[in-house]
């Protein structure tokens, strides 16, 4: 009876230690079982947009680019059709669709974010809430990551600092952000889904690990805009652009 006793407690002190070096793993790194499906997903995703990119063709809708007389071309005619370009390409997309590639250097990320931010979608990476907006359209645009599973692409999301850079890959144009910021807001804050006409970049992940309780949100502006088809122009840019 001791014998068994003494089993039954040298299994339990051994089961004890795996769960401790499990929480220890997935603390300091993420859930390599979720990350092993999330990067088969992400595979999938990035073969798919990086078909979308080749074949993206800027719709009837959105004007060509206005050449002044003197060679140059407004910033603002510029900013209004990659607007367009942008809203055009937000009706195109269904849920579970690649929209885009996000690169944030600080995280160590280069991911394909997915049109959606049910449970389904963020398996396959970081969401794109689709009642939000696109890149270049002047408005919110808020995509959501786990922190420890499902390969935990913002799982440092603490760790960015304010002018660590965000570049944000889509068919019809590249945006470049800033970080500027965060907040920690409870998790059924709804308010930060409010757009407020001014173009925003906002990641958002669970606070604190491990627990929903609250939100992680970082805030990054647009600096830079390379249109697929046109010349590059700064958000500061007021005169013609070459």
């Amino acid at each position: 009876m001791r014998r068994v006793v003494r089993l039954g407690g040298t299994l339990m002190i051994f089961a004890g230690l795996l769960t401790v070096a499990w929480v220890i793993v997935v603390w300091q790194w993420q859930d390599p079982f979720t990350a092993l499906y999330t990067k088969y997903e992400q595979h999938k995703l990035a073969s798919k947009f990086t078909h979308q990119f080749a074949a993206y063709r800027e719709p009837a809708s959105v004007r060509p680019v206005t050449t002044l007389p003197d060679g140059t071309v407004s910033v603002d005619s510029e900013k209004r059709r990659v607007a367009a370009a942008a809203a055009a390409y937000r009706r195109t997309l269904r849920q579970g669709q690649p929209v885009g590639r996000l690169i944030v250097p600080r995280l160590g990320l280069k991911s394909i974010v997915v049109n959606g931010t049910d449970h389904d979608d963020l398996t396959k990476g970081p969401g794109r809430e689709m009642h939000t907006y696109m890149p270049g359209q002047n408005e919110l645009i808020y995509i959501a990551g786990h922190r420890t599973t499902y390969l935990a692409p913002f799982a440092h999301i603490d760790s960015l600092k304010p002018g660590d850079p965000i570049t944000f890959i889509l068919p019809y144009a590249t945006f470049h952000y800033e970080v500027t910021g965060h907040e920690i807001v409870p998790a059924d804050d709804l308010a930060v889904l409010r757009s407020h006409h001014k173009e925003l970049l906002t990641l958002q992940a669970c606070h604190p690990r491990f627990f929903a309780t609250h939100r992680y949100l970082a805030f990054a502006k647009l600096v830079r805009v390379e249109p697929r088809h046109g010349p590059a122009y700064s958000l500061g840019a007021k005169g013609p652009i070459a």
